[in-house]
Parts: C-alpha cells; sequence; structure tokens
C-alpha cells in the first residue's frame, strides 16, 4: 500500500537520494538556466559586436566594389558569398557554444553531474491522455505557473518603469547626429538588459534554494518506506540465512581438513571435540586447530581415528578448549599445564608404537581450572 504523502514526514535518506540521481531526479532552476542564457549571450554579443561589425564593413566594402573581370566570370560571386558567410556561421558557432558552456555550467552548479540515461528511455506511461491531464493540475505545476505569473509581472513593471522614464531622451535621439543616435541607443538598450539581468538574477537567487526545498520535499519518506528501506539494506532474512549456513559449511570443512595436522584430539566424549596441535619449532604454545560440537564432533573423532591421531577423552578439558580457545591461536595460558600432561602422554605413546619405549598407563585426566570450565560457572550459577 502507497503511502500517502501526509505520512512522508521523514527526510530522504542517503540511498534514497542517490537512487533518485541514477535516476536523472536531480535539482535543477530553469531562472537560473535563463540567466546564464542571458547574461552570458548578452556578454557574448557585447564581446563579438565589435568584431562582426569591423567585419561586415570591410567585407561590405570589398564586396560592393565591381569591375569589369567580375562581370566576365559571375563564378566569382560564390567565392564571395562564402567570404561573407563563413565568418558569420563561426561566429554564430563561437556564440552558441559560449551559451551552451554557460548554461551546462548552471545546471551542474545546482544539481551536479549526473551520468544518468534513465530521463532518455522512453516510458509509455506517458502516452495515457489521462494521466497526463491529472499532472497538469498537480500542485507542484499550480505553483510553477503563480511563479511564472509573477516573475512576468515583475519584468512587466519594470520594463514599463524603465520605458516610461527614457521615453523622452530615446525619442529626442532623433534630433541628433547619427553617429551620436547610434551611441545614445546602444547605451539605452545596454542598461535595459542589465536592469532584466538584474530581476532575473535576485528571481534566481530565490529560486534556488526554493527547488532544493521543494526537490528534499518530494523525496521524503513515510516510517513503512524507512522500515522497508533499512530491511533491504540489511538483506533478506532468508537469503542471510543461507549465507550463514554456507559459512557454517565451509567453517566445518575448514575444521575436518585441518583434522590430520594434530597431535591429539580430546572430547566430553560426544559434545564436544578438540583438535591440539603443537609445533615447538614455529610455535610459542599448543593451538586449536579444530573444533567442533555435536555431529561435527562426531566427524572429528572419525578423522582423527582414520588418521591414527590419538583421541583421549577428558570432559573438563573439551569443554574449557572449546569455550576459550580460538582456531589458529594460542590456548589460555591456563590450561597450558592441562595441555602440557595430555602432550607428555601422546609422546610416550607415539615412542612406543615406534618401539623406542614401554606402553603408558591410563591416559592422565588433566586437572582444568573452574573458572576456565564452562559446566562449574553453569552449576554455581545454579
Amino acid at each position: 500500500m502507497e503511502s500517502s504523502s501526509q505520512d512522508r514526514n521523514l527526510p530522504a535518506s542517503q540511498r534514497k537520494l542517490q537512487r533518485a540521481v541514477d535516476d536523472g531526479q536531480v535539482t535543477r532552476s530553469q531562472y537560473l538556466s535563463h540567466l546564464a542564457v542571458l547574461g552570458v549571450g548578452a556578454l557574448a554579443l557585447l564581446g563579438l559586436m565589435p568584431y562582426l561589425f569591423e567585419h561586415m564593413r570591410m567585407g561590405l566594402a570589398h564586396q560592393l566594389r565591381f569591375d569589369s573581370a567580375t562581370m566576365a566570370h559571375p563564378a566569382t560571386m560564390l567565392t564571395r558569398l562564402q567570404d561573407m558567410v563563413l565568418p558569420g556561421l563561426i561566429a554564430c558557432a563561437a556564440f552558441a557554444g559560449i551559451v551552451g558552456i554557460a548554461v551546462v555550467l548552471s545546471s551542474v552548479a545546482v544539481g551536479g553531474w549526473v551520468s544518468s540515461l534513465k530521463p532518455l528511455l522512453p516510458d509509455l506511461t506517458r502516452l495515457d491522455p489521462l494521466a497526463g491531464i491529472g499532472r497538469m493540475f498537480t500542485k507542484d505545476k499550480f505553483a510553477e505557473v503563480a511563479k511564472m505569473l509573477l516573475v512576468i509581472s515583475v519584468l512587466g513593471v519594470v520594463a514599463g518603469w524603465y520605458l516610461l522614464s527614457t521615453m523622452q531622451p530615446v525619442a529626442a535621439t532623433i534630433m541628433q547626429p547619427s553617429t551620436a543616435a547610434v551611441g545614445h541607443l546602444n547605451r539605452w538598450l545596454q542598461q535595459g538588459m542589465a536592469l532584466m539581468l538584474l530581476v532575473i538574477l535576485l528571481v534566481a537567487t530565490v529560486d534556488v534554494p526554493l527547488q532544493r526545498f521543494l526537490h528534499r520535499s518530494r523525496l521524503k519518506m513515510s516510517h513503512q518506506e524507512f522500515k522497508q528501506e533499512n530491511k533491504e539494506s540489511e538483506g533478506n532474512p532468508l537469503q542471510k540465512g543461507k549465507q550463514r549456513a554456507r559459512q557454517r559449511e565451509l567453517s566445518q570443512s575448514n575444521s575436518i581438513s585441518a583434522v590430520p595436522r594434530a597431535d591429539f584430539v580430546v572430547m566430553n566424549p560426544t559434545h564436544f571435540a578438540v583438535a591440539v596441535r603443537y609445533d615447538d619449532a614455529t610455535m610459542r604454545a599448543p593451538q586449536a586447530i579444530s573444533r567442533g560440537a555435536d555431529l561435527l564432533a562426531l566427524r572429528i573423532r572419525d578423522v582423527a581415528r582414520a588418521n591414527n591421531i590419538p583421541v583421549l577423552d577428558s570432559p573438563m578439558l573439551a569443554r574449557a578448549l572449546y569455550a576459550h580457545a580460538e582456531l589458529g591461536q594460542d590456548i589460555p595460558s591456563g590450561l597450558y599445564t592441562a595441555v602440557a600432561q595430555v602432550l607428555a602422554y601422546v609422546y610416550r605413546l607415539k615412542a612406543a608404537l615406534r618401539g623406542d619405549a614401554p606402553m603408558p598407563g591410563d591416559p592422565p585426566q588433566p586437572v582444568v581450572p573452574a573458572e576456565l570450565d564452562p559446566h562449574f560457572g553453569r552449576a554455581a550459577g545454579a
């Protein structure tokens, strides 16, 4: 169920803002673009006009001069036309390029650079005439129309005031020499253009933050959308469960593959199993290289027996190693003595199997500190 606009009172999240950018929905101000077109266009004209007028004057002076050779070869008129048209086309292209760059920079300054093709893709839903009529009478459209009427009214008032205040001096130019009249008319046009640009600048100064506010308002989220986005960002619970199951499978596989390198396996006898390895040349202390509970513990036991690894039943030591020893890390110092007792028995057992020593007696039952035995902690709590 779609949330109503009244429920959307939460600011848009960073993820929703990024999705809007990917869809090409960013802040844009048409009045800033108008200012760029008119302002930069006026400056470009002021910069290009002296060159164009001088080139036109010299070109006309040259092209309006005819002689007998020109009359005898009319094809030269095409060359003269090219000489007149080509500089004009170059000037028009330069003018269009300057204005186009100004429009792009004004858009990037407000909404940033957007590299998305989604706004250019065809949308068949926009061909629905009823939906189009509905979009014409939305709150945003009424606001845009009201803003446009206000700007037109302000421009009309300013233009009317300027014309009334300067009409008499402009009419008096007919009494002046042509050179002075053209100069006065040029200054009058420049002042009028500057006044119009000032009005558009003031409108753009208000419109840019207004468009940013309206854009953020349109992207506001309801509580339900916020919860749904958090759920999507955290991931599908079913998918996360599959990932955890896969991680458990990989962990179990790694635990099983490390058992053949162990010196012994200690069990509880069926609930826990921990494989321990010690190499005095490379290790500071014995390390637990594999551990498991329940079915995995039985699997570790079977793999150990298949690889002739001694398996000892020592519930206290198995529980303590399973609870406190990290795989690939040194065992806790409180378990050094207990593990050393088992290692000594294992070394005597291996020597006896090689025929280098007599067979040892019963396996030791090492004593584990009470604070390292989880069973003792639970019993004390009970």
